[in-house]
């Protein structure tokens, strides 16, 4: 009888204490689950001169795989920019260029602090300028996005279609 009444209450405890850290673990996992994906699709790469950031370009890709056979939807990412010296330009403007697989962008359109759609970005800072950045459809699974800039010179992100590891690690 004793040990039937303990291991009751032993069990009994175990779940009490466990459905609760469990539901706060799923509620704290289901606030944060669009900010880890968003993460995982998110680069950046800075460029120095004399070994001070001079430029920093953050690119969250956000393509939503559909597993169409003909898929040939844009592919569209939110490219943030920090320019130390302001005067250098825009990201496609006088001396500056960015491109996915050598195509130019088809457009390139400026987005205030206050978008919603940098709410649920990982990496927002306020003296970056933000993009919207539409290119043509790329069939290749794997793309990179190049940002080259005369005054500091390119920097290279590399995105994929697919999970990075199930692609070749020599393609990137």
């Amino acid at each position: 009888m004793v040990r039937s009444s303990i291991s009751f209450i032993a069990i009994a405890l175990l779940l009490g204490c466990t459905s609760k850290q469990e539901t706060d673990l799923m509620q704290a996992y289901n606030e944060k689950v669009n900010y880890h994906k968003q993460l995982q699709k998110t680069e950046k790469t800075q460029l120095y001169q004399d070994n001070v950031t001079k430029a920093m370009l953050t690119a969250t890709y956000l393509y939503i795989p559909n597993f169409e056979n003909n898929d040939t939807r844009d592919e569209v990412f939110i490219v943030g920019l920090y320019l130390e010296d302001k005067a250098s330009g825009k990201i496609n403007g006088k001396g500056n260029t960015l491109t996915l697989n050598g195509k130019t962008a088809k457009e390139i359109k400026s987005l205030g602090l206050d978008d919603e759609r940098l709410k649920n970005l990982p990496f927002v800072t306020p003296w970056s300028s933000y993009y919207l950045v539409t290119f043509p459809h790329e069939s290749n699974k794997k793309i990179t996005l190049l940002y080259e800039s005369d005054l500091y010179g390119k920097g290279k992100l590399h995105f994929a279609k697919v999970a990075k590891y199930v692609l070749n690690k020599e393609a990137f």
